[in-house]
C-alpha cells in the first residue's frame, strides 16, 4: 500500500511549468520548518492513508467530512490510541493549512479514542541497580545516563559531548519534548565510566576524520551558519551508533546517535535476565527517577524541572506509586496503629 501513487490535482500543475507531488510538497513543508525526520515520515504516512482510505481521491476535493470520516474510523475500527489518532489529526490538519493553505472546515463529530490511565512502571532501587548490572557495555552507560538524569530515551541518545558538563554535574538537554531546553543532573558515580567512554568516542571519531567522514547531523540549519561544526568533538553524539549510515535528506554519509530500538531490546533482554516480574521499559528509568526523588523529600517543582514538564499534575502520576497517596500523604494508618506494632 506504501507504494501506491498519491494521483495529481489539476490544481498542482499549469501549462507552463508542473510542481512537486503532493507528498513531496509535504515533506519540503516539513524542512522548511525544520520538522524531526521521524515527524515527516509520520505526517506524509497518515496523509497516505488518508488518501487511499477515500479511494485516492485528492485532498483538495474532500475536506471536514472526510477527516471525520477517517479519524472515526481509526478509532472504531482500528482501535488506535488516543495519541495516535492525535498524531493523525495534527497531520491533515498541517496538510490542509501548511501545504495546500486552504480551510478543510469546522471538524465536529469525530468518535476520539479512549486514553487509558494508567500508573506508570516503577523499579525500586534495588531493582534498578540489578537491572543496570544485566546491560552490557555502552547500554549500561546509557541506562545509567537515562535513570540518573530522568531523561527520555531519544533525549539520552541525542546527547552531544557539549552537553555534558562534568564540572558542573549537568546534562543539557535540548529540544526535549515541546522543543524545550533544561537543565538535569549529571550523577557523580556515572562520571569516571563517562570519561571512559568518551575517550574511546573520540578515537572513533579521529578514525572517522582519517576515512574522510566524521560529520553529524546539525539541528536548525547550523550546518550552513558553522560549516566546520559538524566535524568539530564538541558537536559528535555521546552515544553513537556503531556503523555509518546514509542521511535519506541528503544523501551525505555519516555516523548518527545509536539506534533507540537496539537500546530497547537490550533493556528487555537485561529486564528478563534480572529476574523481576515488572514490564520495564526506558520509560520506567525515568519514572523510577522521580519516585526515588519524591520519596527522599524533594519538592515537586524540583522534580518536574527536571523532568521537563510543562504542568507539574504530570509529574503527580509518579506520585500515585508512593506509599503515600497520590497526593504524597501518609497514610494515618501507617503512622497510627503501625507504629504500635498491631501489624506485626
Amino acid at each position: 500500500m506504501s507504494g501506491q501513487p498519491i494521483p495529481a490535482h489539476p490544481s498542482d500543475s499549469t501549462d507552463q511549468v508542473r510542481r512537486p507531488r503532493l507528498l513531496d510538497r509535504v515533506r519540503e513543508a516539513c524542512r522548511v520548518r525544520h520538522y524531526s525526520l521521524r515527524t515527516e515520515d509520520a505526517y506524509v504516512g497518515w496523509i497516505r492513508r488518508f488518501i487511499l482510505f477515500h479511494d485516492k481521491r485528492h485532498p483538495l476535493d474532500m475536506g471536514a467530512a472526510e477527516i471525520n470520516r477517517f479519524l472515526t474510523s481509526l478509532a472504531v475500527e482500528g482501535r488506535v490510541a488516543a495519541s495516535t489518532q492525535n498524531q493523525a489529526f495534527c497531520a491533515l490538519l498541517f496538510l490542509y493549512k501548511k501545504v495546500l493553505e486552504v480551510d478543510p472546515g469546522r471538524i465536529e463529530g469525530v468518535i476520539r479514542a479512549r486514553r487509558p490511565r494508567r500508573l506508570p512502571v516503577v523499579l525500586t532501587r534495588a531493582e534498578v541497580r540489578l537491572v543496570l548490572s544485566k546491560l552490557p557495555g555502552t547500554y549500561q552507560r546509557i541506562g545509567q545516563v537515562l535513570y540518573g538524569g530522568g531523561l527520555r530515551l531519544l533525549e539520552c541518545l541525542r546527547l552531544r559531548v557539549k552537553d555534558l558538563d562534568f564540572g558542573r554535574g549537568e546534562i543539557l538537554v535540548r529540544e526535549g519534548k515541546g522543543n524545550k531546553d533544561r537543565h538535569t543532573v549529571l550523577p557523580e558515580t556515572v562520571k569516571p565510566g563517562l570519561r571512559r567512554h568518551l575517550e574511546e568516542v573520540r578515537r572513533l571519531h579521529q578514525s572517522d576524520l582519517a576515512r574522510g567522514f566524521g560529520k553529524v547531523y546539525l539541528p536548525n540549519a547550523l550546518d550552513r551558519k558553522l560549516p566546520s561544526a559538524a566535524s568539530e568533538w564538541c558537536w559528535q553524539y555521546v552515544f553513537p551508533s556503531s556503523v555509518l549510515s546514509v542521511d535519506p535528506r541528503t544523501g551525505e554519509r555519516r555516523r548518527h546517535h545509536a539506534h533507540e530500538a537496539s537500546v530497547s531490546r537490550a533493556l528487555t533482554a537485561a529486564v528478563r535476565a534480572s529476574g523481576i516480574s515488572k514490564r520495564a521499559t526506558s520509560d520506567s528509568f525515568r519514572h523510577s527517577f522521580a519516585t526515588h526523588l519524591l520519596e527522599a523529600g524533594y519538592e515537586i517543582r524540583t522534580v518536574q524541572e527536571l523532568l521537563g514538564h510543562e504542568d507539574v499534575s504530570t509529574t503527580m502520576i509518579d506520585t500515585h506509586v508512593l506509599n503515600r497517596g497520590g497526593k504524597g500523604i501518609k497514610s494515618p494508618l501507617d503512622d497510627g496503629l503501625a507504629a504500635q506494632g498491631l501489624f506485626v
